[in-house]
């Protein structure tokens, strides 16, 4: 009985074609092997637990999805792509389609606590691109080089430039993953668009990805969904006050032990709130052994405990955050005046009571850029019914791309 068992037990473990059931695209297969034992790693399910869109689920309740389920969905249309190209008698071999597999299941590994709200704040100045690229080698290191090629595509160092353009482009499965799935569970149907039809005008011309003539129309209902989906959730104006807040409870935690006073943390935590860190640290082991065990949950339990911490200016903000009791926000087409900005500085330190060199904490200026598309080294070409290759915005009847190659900036306090 226990031979059977342990038999069963070996099967299913070399059993790695395995299905998973994904509510926007269905039924989605694991073809290799190798891509399940890049799942199973820690360091890609440390992706459960890092919300896809931050803090955004305070406006949009629903959007509680990770990166590991759009790291997946994009797997998975990066699958559909390589099948369609293969229809267009685009050769593309087996080591080729594991290395683009890989290359776009292990994109956002990098990312931190929730996303883009604290990138460049637990490792200044370095963005998750960054932090995925040393991780991948770091793996492929311990794989005996099984992700050379992956990190060649990823790095844009493979000598057939359209496998990177699937990965990180204007039209890339990284994109059409996340505007389906965010529009999914937030609930704004405006960012959904046609990503099938998408993937299907995709072609090669001379190594470089581009679409066919007849996908134009497809392509310009995806860059207006990319803009609606920007201003009404990535750059919502509630979404823009959580990470605000989030950044500076963080700093103010940070400022506080810089002054020798005991803050609660996770020893992952404290190692990040007590060192600055720049790129050149990431290749120190203890820097990204530390870094992969942050998370969403380290966070959140970090800033419940601050409620009770005795600086005003801590507690006050990490009550702000759990309780969602946020800050106002004003948003203007122009950039506010020094002079307003002190005065509501003066205004929140009289109310809450504090000193006036914190009221920084409770007063925030910036800009809002959105520019759903850009014509710089990277344009969509259109290959044209007559063989020749045109840029979109040549070729574009609805579509303003000249305004849209600008981007819309907005100011707010």
């Amino acid at each position: 009985s226990n031979n059977s068992t342990l038999k069963t037990i070996f099967y299913y473990t070399l059993n790695k074609k395995k299905i998973i059931n994904d509510p926007i695209y269905g039924l989605i297969t694991i073809h290799h092997n190798i891509i399940f034992d890049c799942i199973q790693l820690p360091e890609f399910q440390r992706l459960r637990r890092i919300k896809q869109l931050g803090l955004t689920n305070m406006v949009y309740p629903g959007a509680q999805h990770t990166r590991f389920q759009h790291a997946i969905g994009a797997m998975h249309l990066m699958h559909t792509a390589i099948k369609s190209l293969r229809s267009k008698d685009i050769v593309i071999s087996d080591q080729e389609e594991i290395g683009v597999l890989l290359a776009i299941l292990l994109h956002d590994i990098g990312h931190g606590p929730f996303s883009h709200s604290l990138e460049h704040s637990i490792l200044e100045n370095v963005n998750h691109e960054n932090i995925s690229s040393v991780l991948m080698h770091q793996i492929n290191a311990k794989m005996n080089g099984q992700l050379d090629m992956a990190i060649q595509i990823f790095e844009n160092k493979y000598y057939r430039p359209f496998l990177h353009q699937l990965v990180s482009s204007q039209l890339d499965m990284d994109r059409l993953d996340y505007l389906r799935r965010d529009s999914f569970y937030t609930g704004v149907s405006e960012g959904t668009v046609g990503i099938e039809r998408i993937i299907q005008m995709l072609n090669v011309r001379n190594e470089q990805l581009i679409v066919d003539q007849k996908g134009i129309y497809s392509v310009e209902k995806f860059l207006m969904a990319r803009r609606f989906m920007y201003w009404q959730v990535y750059l919502h104006k509630t979404s823009i006050v959580a990470d605000c807040l989030l950044l500076g409870t963080l700093n103010r935690a940070k400022e506080l032990i810089a002054s020798n006073k005991t803050i609660f943390a996770s020893p992952f935590l404290t190692f990040f709130l007590t060192h600055s860190f720049t790129k050149e640290d990431l290749q120190k082991e203890d820097v990204l052994t530390n870094f992969c065990n942050l998370d969403d949950n380290e966070i959140i339990s970090a800033i419940k405990v601050w409620q009770t911490n005795p600086d005003k200016t801590l507690s006050t903000m990490s009550k702000m955050i759990i309780d969602r009791n946020l800050l106002k926000i004003e948003i203007a087409d122009e950039p506010y005046s020094l002079e307003y900005i002190h005065t509501k500085e003066t205004e929140a330190a009289k109310l809450l009571g504090i000193d006036a060199h914190l009221a920084k904490y409770f007063v925030t200026s910036g800009k809002l850029s959105n520019k759903a598309y850009s014509s710089d080294g990277n344009s969509l070409k259109i290959g044209m019914k007559d063989g020749t290759l045109m840029e979109l915005s040549e070729t574009s009847e609805i579509y303003n791309l000249t305004n849209d190659q600008r981007p819309q900036i907005k100011y707010f306090i």
